[in-house]
């Protein structure tokens, strides 16, 4: 199971927000090419990129800290988030030398644009579902819709997505420990491997995940964890190495 950093981009800042509220931002740095080097130095095997601003204003806002980053380490896998509402920002970021792109928003709004963006660019595409009590929120989190996270996971589980990345939104950048429970439950209902977000706190939480990865569960997102320090990531990464080795 792989241990994910997460890079969240604000005004071109690294930043972290508490459940999602823009206004509750703590600045970790304002070079994001050197804040995935040091995530790469502790021995990362992916990244989470989050544009922000982005995800509020539905089009690329950050997009030169992510091909920066992208074009910095050309051979680790990179997925964004973030405004990603055409084909035209998702052709972008991969010709930029991004792995993977999360449609978040438009998964809810316009499901049938992820079974047409796997169909063309096959392997890449990421489904984010980010659910307030079990329900999806769109747009930055600034909505939340009257769809379960449930229900709209297992509209996907044919078309090709590789993962779904699913936060629990009330737990992020809370420190208060990851939902494991809601996590396995949308693997094991949508038939596609999750990456959790949300709550990942200490080596607890990875442990916990890492026991339940072969339910469906390909990776952890953490972010304030380990820019406070309550979660080392190499450390975090030999654990889940001992107990579920990552299969890609």
């Amino acid at each position: 199971m792989l241990v994910i950093p997460a890079i969240d981009l604000k005004d071109g800042h690294c930043v972290r927000l508490k459940q999602g509220r823009m206004e509750d931002a703590t600045n970790y740095g304002s070079d994001p090419v050197e804040m995935a080097s040091r995530w790469v130095d502790a021995g990362a095997r992916r990244l989470h990129l989050v544009d922000l601003n982005g995800a509020f204003e539905g089009k690329p806002v950050n997009g030169g800290a992510v091909t920066a980053i992208a074009r910095a380490f050309p051979d680790l896998p990179i997925q964004i988030g973030g405004g990603i509402r055409s084909r035209e920002t998702i052709q972008h970021y991969l010709d930029a030398g991004v792995s993977y792109v999360i449609i978040g928003t438009l998964a809810v709004k316009e499901p049938d644009f992820v079974t047409e963006m796997c169909q063309e660019f096959a392997g890449h595409i990421i489904v984010g579902l980010d659910a307030r009590d079990g329900m999806v929120a769109t747009d930055g989190w600034a909505e939340v819709s009257e769809i379960q996270a449930l229900t709209l996971g297992k509209r996907f589980a044919n078309d090709g997505v590789s993962a779904i990345v699913y936060t629990d939104i009330a737990r992020d950048g809370m420190m208060q420990g990851v939902n494991v429970e809601a996590t396995v439950e949308l693997a094991e209902h949508a038939g596609i491997p999750v990456i959790a977000s949300g709550g990942v706190t200490n080596e607890d939480d990875i442990k916990a995940l890492a026991e339940v990865a072969p339910r469906g569960i390909l990776g952890a997102i953490t972010g304030r964890a380990i820019y406070e320090g309550s979660l080392d990531l190499a450390s975090a990464q030999r654990l889940s190495d001992s107990i579920a080795p990552p299969t890609r």
